[in-house]
């Protein structure tokens, strides 16, 4: 990178992702965040980030700007992406981390106001240009993409898993449930929302929701278009979640054994993004881990012919981690692009 600038970052929301991403990209010697939108107190949002990460002492509050070793970014109290000014920061791209500007016209939004792209931590409302998993789909990602999601930690997990097990055995359909950590939309005592379960208390059920990966799947995956029901449970953990999937399976002949080694396979040649487990692990052990699914390889079971139940384990920092690699990935196409 001595040759190349940063690629410049902003992002909007500084929630448990945002703050992720953040010190994710200090690490990093190619990227840099610029400027970061949320309607928190500069000293609150401060205080979150040096209550979760290892080494706090990184991290400086000198007055609007959020400083570490690397970079300074500015804190803006600023709620929706119409009033965020990105083009006086100059910067590649916005990282829309708040889960909730997820249509086009709040995405169109953010590129009115200076940002080169939008890239969603979530899915999208609406359709967009492209939802890329770098290294599933990311040949296919084109520099004059500018509204791009990359899915939802959920999401990537399973279409991780499923391309790598689809390199090596068929599969004919599948049902994926998430046990999944309760998330800040929720709360915590029964309180009436959009919602009957979802009105319940996150702290003290175990509280059944859809998930959308079934619908926005083929844009990823296009061989399991209308192949994939999905569905999640909220559970009273506050970090940490479980991906549990039924396979049907063309050949009656696979086995555990078959499972476990195309998913062995697959992690060789996604290291970081993929991983396996031959540990007894338990939900607080992924905490932690930046890998986007680990497959444990001591959940998958044979049941019947033709149906193998796989158990896999990942956190939101995966999908924090994956971010920054699309912000490097469109990054490299801009570069591209500018040398042609």
């Amino acid at each position: 990178m001595a040759d190349k600038r940063p690629f410049r970052v902003g992002i909007m929301g500084f929630g448990q992702m945002g703050r992720q991403i953040y010190d994710l990209a200090s690490a990093a010697d190619d990227v840099e965040v610029v400027a970061i939108a949320d309607i928190g107190e500069r000293e609150i949002l401060h205080y979150l980030l040096c209550s979760e990460v290892a080494d706090p002492t990184r991290y400086k509050l000198e007055g609007n700007f959020l400083v570490n070793p690397r970079f300074r970014a500015r804190l803006m109290q600023i709620d929706r992406p119409a009033e965020m000014p990105w083009d006086i920061f100059s910067v590649d791209a916005v990282i829309d981390a708040t889960g909730r500007f997820r249509d086009q016209r709040s995405m169109e939004e953010h590129l009115s106001n200076g940002a080169g792209r939008v890239l969603l931590r979530t899915l999208p409302l609406d359709v967009i240009d492209r939802i890329v998993v770098p290294t599933i789909n990311g040949a296919a990602a084109q520099a004059s993409d500018r509204m791009i999601s990359a899915g939802s930690p959920t999401t990537t997990a399973l279409c991780l898993l499923l391309h790598g097990l689809s390199q090596q055995v068929a599969i004919q359909c599948a049902s994926m449930t998430t046990i999944h950590a309760f998330t800040s939309d929720q709360a915590l005592q029964d309180y009436a929302g959009s919602d009957f379960r979802r009105s319940r208390s996150a702290a003290k059920n175990i509280i059944p929701n859809t998930h959308e990966a079934s619908l926005w799947i083929g844009s990823v995956l296009p061989a399991f278009e209308d192949k994939i029901m999905t569905w999640a449970l909220n559970v009273p953990v506050q970090e940490g979640c479980l991906l549990d999937v039924n396979l049907v399976l063309e050949d009656g002949t696979v086995g555990v054994e078959e499972i476990n080694s195309a998913m062995c396979a697959a992690a060789s040649q996604s290291p970081g993004v993929l991983d396996t487990v031959e540990d007894p692990i338990v939900s607080s052990d992924v905490i932690g881990n930046p890998a986007s699914v680990v497959f444990d390889l001591r959940g998958t079971i044979k049941a019947g012919g033709h149906t193998i139940k796989t158990l896999s384990w990942y956190e939101t920092l995966g999908h924090a981690a994956r971010l920054l690699d699309l912000v490097r990935l469109y990054g490299q196409l801009d570069q591209q692009e500018a040398k042609a």
